[in-house]
């Protein structure tokens, strides 16, 4: 693990994908839920080391407090995102048919001493069809 962690705080590579998988992460959608991200880490002391988009899914590479289990940090992530999303993009939630914004599944991992950070963000950036690109990055890493 990096210095520049805390190291009582998990790592952990989160992807949420959108609901039918539809394609909405523009440019102006991303830019809402990193804000949005943004405010929580404020708030809630989680840190957001990266976050990247490939069409219609999103990587985040995140540190939080062990105060705050997976399922809460998911819970927290996926529903003010959403709630954010659907308030400043009301075209969004015309397109998601049902009025949610992710699907119901995610898949989350600790980031263990034995993986690193740099590896993790690799294979995050090698995977899908090729259109991953960051829409955050930590600056001091």
């Amino acid at each position: 693990m990096k210095n520049s962690h805390n190291k009582t705080n998990l790592v952990y590579h989160l992807l949420c994908v959108v609901k039918y998988r539809k394609n909405v992460l523009d440019s102006m959608v991303t830019t809402t839920i990193v804000s949005t991200c943004l405010e929580i880490q404020e708030k809630y002391h989680i840190q957001f080391i990266e976050i990247g988009t490939d069409v219609n899914y999103i990587h985040f590479l995140l540190q939080a407090p062990p105060k705050y289990s997976p399922t809460q940090i998911v819970t927290m992530l996926k529903s003010l995102t959403a709630r954010k999303v659907f308030e400043k993009h009301p075209e969004v939630k015309q397109q998601l048919w049902g009025g949610e914004f992710w699907s119901d599944g995610y898949w989350m991992v600790t980031v263990s001493q034995n993986v690193s950070e740099k590896e993790i963000k690799d294979y995050v950036r090698n995977k899908g069809n090729g259109k991953y690109k960051v829409i955050l990055k930590k600056s001091n890493l």
